[in-house]
């Protein structure tokens, strides 16, 4: 087949969308296809995987956020099938119009929920009730990482009408390239802790990524108090100045190493190193968590919040723990609970390298995708 691959962002830029992206069409196109990406957002990637994609950057005429304005979507043509990931403000409308001009098909991975406050949050309660209504309805097929993400989400009237429309396909990670192999010694000597426990958090620090959580973070490793506890906080973005000024203000900062963004090669290593990952994010706008999966295929435990979606990878008290968004008192529990008990951890780790093996492998993940594609 020959497949567009439709998205807002793309790596290098450090965001779930464009990584479920970026492995879709790789392994769509290791399957055979044709895969062609169209992203607003300049890709300078270069890994072997990506030699086998058409990378087409789209200069916007202007950008909101992570919303690129790209009218020239209206040109796609000679394609099997579009997949459009949503939300994709100023995008998804021309994928939407240039089907019905040309009469061609789309799918969609519908990612989350666009949730926020003033005047933002105005345009995204009127762009719900009418161009999005429209955009998933003309869609043949729309992805959900979770039923349990969808019946909660903007998505749960459509599925309670029209279930079949819906299909379950979870984010995933190379199994090979993050896996309980890898040498984290390396990240810990270079950081200067090498006889610390370490906890990890990895994820965008700007604006369209406030739900991440991270204030929460650092207020809960204020309360835990311990010397031989430090955080690791991968990632970058406008608001990475107001957490380090936090984590400052909290007295944490000698704990504390904001690593930035870093490389392809480094982040496995980074998993590696650590002892526990969490992702405290405070909202739907976290749908699933692709962090949480790249931590459990290394053989680590996580701590995630108790959101639909978030708990379908995480099973509380087996691989991990839920706890409640928000909550930086019952996060700092958790954290404490889990490195002061290198044999749960151990259990725990086991199990998330188990689950991910059965559930989140990117190849498994393709062939799914592909046969709805398909069919």
């Amino acid at each position: 087949m020959k497949i567009a691959e439709v998205t807002a962002t793309f790596p290098p830029y450090n965001a779930g969308t464009g990584n479920v992206c970026y492995h879709n069409s790789v392994e769509l196109a290791k399957l055979g296809h044709d895969v062609s990406v169209y992203t607003g957002i300049k890709s300078n990637l270069k890994t072997e995987n990506s030699k086998i994609l058409s990378i087409k950057y789209l200069k916007p005429l202007f950008s909101v956020g992570n919303a690129p304005f790209l009218p020239q979507l209206l040109a796609l043509k000679d394609y099997d099938i579009v997949h459009l990931h949503y939300p994709f403000f100023f995008g998804a409308e021309f994928v939407y119009l240039n089907s019905i001009l040309r009469n061609s098909k789309y799918v969609l991975t519908y990612h989350n929920d666009v949730i926020s406050d003033g005047l933002f949050g105005l345009f995204f309660k009127i762009h719900k009730h009418t161009l999005m209504k429209l955009i998933l309805g003309r869609a043949e097929k729309i992805f959900v990482t979770s039923i349990d993400y969808c019946k909660n989400s903007f998505l749960s009237e459509l599925y309670e009408k029209n279930p079949d429309k819906i299909v379950e396909i979870p984010n995933g990670v190379d199994i090979e390239k993050y896996n309980p192999k890898n040498d984290g010694s390396i990240i810990r000597k270079r950081l200067n802790i090498e006889d610390k426990k370490i906890i990890l958090f990895v994820g965008a620090l700007d604006k369209p990524h406030f739900f991440k959580g991270v204030d929460v973070l650092l207020e809960s490793f204020k309360r835990i108090c311990n010397s031989n506890f430090h955080l690791i906080i991968v990632g970058d973005g406008d608001l990475k100045q107001n957490y380090i000024e936090k984590a400052n203000k909290l007295g944490v900062n000698s704990q504390v190493t904001f690593a930035g963004r870093v490389s392809d090669e480094d982040l496995p290593l980074y998993y590696a190193a650590s002892d526990v990952t969490v992702l405290p994010s405070t909202t739907m706008g976290e749908a699933f968590g692709l962090v949480l999966v790249e931590a459990m295929a290394t053989g680590k435990p996580v701590i995630a919040s108790n959101l639909p979606g978030v708990r379908s990878v995480v099973d509380d008290g087996e691989n991990g723990f839920l706890v409640t968004p928000g909550d930086s008192e019952s996060l700092a529990s958790k954290i404490n609970n889990l490195l002061t008990d290198d044999e749960l951890c151990s259990i725990f780790g086991i199990a998330a390298r188990t689950k991910v093996e059965e559930k989140y492998n990117w190849v498994n993940i393709a062939r799914d995708l592909e046969d709805t594609l398909v069919n």
